[in-house]
């Protein structure tokens, strides 16, 4: 619940558009297409949690609620990132990313945990299975968009923008 409390504070914060603050906590793009995150995740508040605060930022969330569910969501629809729990029914989180990295549609897609395992040897496995990024549960809304965001494949510049 405090953390629901931190993100609607965060969310009247973030509307006030003369605070740079508040702007610079989304790298959100204005124009074209908005960028496609899954979140496989079974906690319905994490879950929650987690859309509210990218859907805010403008980025398109997509949702899966177990490993073999985001699998095909991920060959299918093709997200820029994948925010990913380990703790998952029908198969675990670090099944899901070795499988994954095993896909030629899916292996170069990021892969962020998002977990409560929080000893040094979690984070190890995690990497080792291929991911990008590890978060620590409960995340922080004042921080979980731009951590997100230090993951997500650069696009090309646009023609014509001077870059």
């Amino acid at each position: 619940m405090l953390q629901l409390l931190k993100a609607q504070a965060w969310l009247a914060q973030s509307k006030d558009t003369q605070s740079k603050d508040a702007q610079s906590r989304c790298r959100r793009k204005e124009k074209g297409m908005k960028t496609r995150i899954l979140i496989i995740e079974d906690n319905e508040q994490n879950l929650y949690m987690e859309t509210f605060l990218l859907e805010k930022c403008g980025y398109e969330v997509i949702q899966a609620r177990d490993g073999p569910e985001g699998l095909e969501m991920a060959g299918r629809l093709e997200p820029a990132l994948i925010v990913l729990d380990i703790q998952l029914p029908l198969m675990d989180g670090h099944e899901v990313a070795r499988r994954l990295k095993e896909q030629p549609e899916t292996r170069d897609i990021p892969i962020v945990v998002v977990t409560s395992y929080a000893m040094p040897k979690d984070r190890e496995r995690v990497l080792a299975n291929g991911c990008e990024g590890y978060i620590e549960k409960p995340i922080d809304p004042d921080t979980f968009v731009s951590e997100i965001e230090r993951y997500l494949p650069t696009p090309p510049p646009e023609i014509g923008d001077g870059s």
